[in-house]
């Protein structure tokens, strides 16, 4: 079956989709642990991932999503991955991408904020020009500029790019076990030189499909309220309202206020309209993930905010469903990864049990279909 595992990184992403085929998709990456603290709770992120691909068998991934460069998403990127565009990142203890998926804007940004966000720009920018290996995501008129510029044509590379409102080639319900629709980024927040990485990142619905019932993800990068609001009325113009349905939904910016409104609130922030629809699109029993540090009982100024988590908990109270965060999942002392199995019966969280090794669900009985 299906499964999801999101891991314990603090405000940090990666999220590993296994795929019934054995397909493994992982979205971002972040090794921000310091193997120096000792009371540094977060994963060995590449010590894991390693086991899991040994497990399988595997020496690389079929696809590595990056949503943006912030270093949140792409911390240690350049010394985990074997990369094509030099030699000094191609070791064999190096693991493969046999596919990229990046936003428009990670090859577009003329000043990258870190090394990791500067070697993926290149890797990403090499697997355009040599034209395989590699997904773009939008294609706003700076990418065709920047492509004439290294004596290529758009229309040379346009089977390589993916605009919002359209499905991810390679990928079907009935072939793979799963579709991706993309909501964003849109190539009008991709068109300044000035480009807020944010804004431009990578927003998909992932549609499962075991025995004729359907189970949507929804991954929601690190984007604010705006661009959430511009993905709900596009998608309500184009009577689409189906592709915000969602059984697990990643929320954004690690349960930051912004994405869902511009004012956090005393005890719970009120989302703004749109936002607040697409949190009723909800399906019973529905997930909602915050990948972030432990929520906290006071004010903060950077996320996790507790205004936003009372809202995510009073939503998925009105459903029968689950808020989890990843630094608190199975517990504060002691996080391990969020493991998400998906069957007939839709999402099932996966918990290891406080006092054994051994594995409980926890869910007591399976939902309808």
């Amino acid at each position: 079956m299906p499964k999801l595992t999101f891991y314990p990184l603090g405000n940090a992403d990666c999220c590993l989709i296994d795929l019934e085929n054995k397909q493994k998709i992982l979205f971002d990456y972040a090794d921000v642990r310091n193997p120096d603290d000792d009371d540094d709770s977060r994963i060995d992120l590449p010590e894991k991932l390693r086991e899991d691909l040994k497990a399988a068998d595997k020496e690389s991934y079929d696809v590595v999503a990056f949503t943006h460069a912030d270093q949140d998403h792409t911390k240690g990127f350049s010394e985990f991955f074997y990369l094509e565009h030099a030699e000094k990142y191609q070791d064999e203890d190096r693991i493969k991408i046999d596919m990229l998926w990046v936003p428009a804007a990670i090859i577009l940004e003329t000043s990258p904020s870190t090394e990791d966000h500067r070697v993926l720009r290149q890797e990403a920018r090499h697997r355009l020009k040599e034209g395989e290996g590699i997904r773009v995501f939008s294609k706003p008129e700076l990418l065709e500029d920047w492509l004439k510029d290294q004596g290529s044509e758009l229309k040379d590379r346009e089977d390589l790019i993916t605009n919002a409102g359209q499905t991810i080639p390679g990928y079907g319900k009935s072939s793979e076990g799963v579709e991706f629709f993309v909501h964003a980024p849109f190539s009008e927040s991709i068109n300044d030189e000035k480009i807020e990485r944010n804004e431009a990142s990578l927003v998909v619905q992932a549609t499962f499909k075991i025995e004729d019932v359907e189970t949507q993800l929804i991954m929601g990068a690190d984007i604010n309220h705006e661009v959430w609001t511009d993905i709900v009325r596009v998608t309500q113009h184009y009577n689409r309202d189906d592709r915000l349905k969602w059984d697990i939904f990643k929320i954004s910016h690690h349960c930051s206020y912004k994405s869902l409104s511009d004012t956090k609130g005393t005890t719970k922030t009120t989302p703004v309209s749109k936002v607040k629809w697409l949190f009723e699109q909800g399906e019973e029993k529905a997930i909602l993930v915050s990948t972030s540090d432990p929520i906290p009982a006071v004010n903060t100024t950077q996320p996790p905010h507790r205004q936003a988590a009372n809202y995510y908990k009073d939503v998925v109270e009105d459903i029968d469903g689950e808020f989890k965060v990843t630094m608190e999942h199975p517990k504060e002392s002691a996080p391990e990864p969020l493991v998400i199995t998906i069957d007939s019966s839709k999402a099932t969280i996966v918990e290891q049990s406080l006092s054994a090794a051994t594995l409980i669900t926890s869910q007591t009985a399976p939902r309808a279909g």
